[in-house]
């Protein structure tokens, strides 16, 4: 592992990579714990300011330019956005299960699956992790992969014997 790929990037790519390491691992606490105690409720804020600073620097990386600078990427940046208006928007409306929801999805869609993204071979957090290795991201990407599923086919199959 080497940092020098990452301390010569652009200020956007730092400042993003800043927000969005401390908010996976927030994230991941916070799914884990017991929810709806003041520890959660502040961490949550914190984690909800990460993502939006997440989302928002994103739009000043062009690495991918496929529209004016942007890429299919930007979406996940803006759905980011919404979602955290819906998680705070939902909480207070005490519409725990949209919250649940909206949540889940930010972390696995915008930190977990669009992060998997970033360690294949010619982006910088290939070279931060692996020093530019070629097949070690994929199988990183797989486990990931194969990690989500079965989190959403444990849940899935959790939700049905609730039904």
């Amino acid at each position: 592992m080497t940092f020098e790929p990452l301390l010569h990037a652009p200020i956007a790519i730092q400042i993003h990579v800043a927000a969005v390491v401390p908010a996976a691992v927030l994230g991941a606490y916070l799914l884990l714990r017991p929810k709806g105690t003041p520890i959660h409720r502040l961490l949550g804020k914190i984690w909800l300011c990460l993502m939006v600073i997440t989302a928002l620097s994103s739009f000043f990386i062009h690495k991918i330019n496929m529209f004016y600078g942007f890429s299919p990427i930007h979406l996940i940046s803006i759905y980011v956005l919404f979602g955290c208006w819906g998680a705070i928007a939902n909480a207070r409306r005490h519409n725990i299960e949209a919250h649940k929801r909206i949540i889940r999805g930010l972390y696995f869609g915008g930190i977990v699956g669009a992060g998997a993204f970033t360690f294949l071979p010619g982006r910088i957090m290939n070279e931060v992790a692996f020093e530019g290795d070629e097949i070690a991201p994929f199988l990183v990407v797989a486990g990931i992969g194969i990690a989500v599923l079965w989190m959403l086919s444990k849940e899935m199959w959790a939700r049905r014997r609730l039904s």
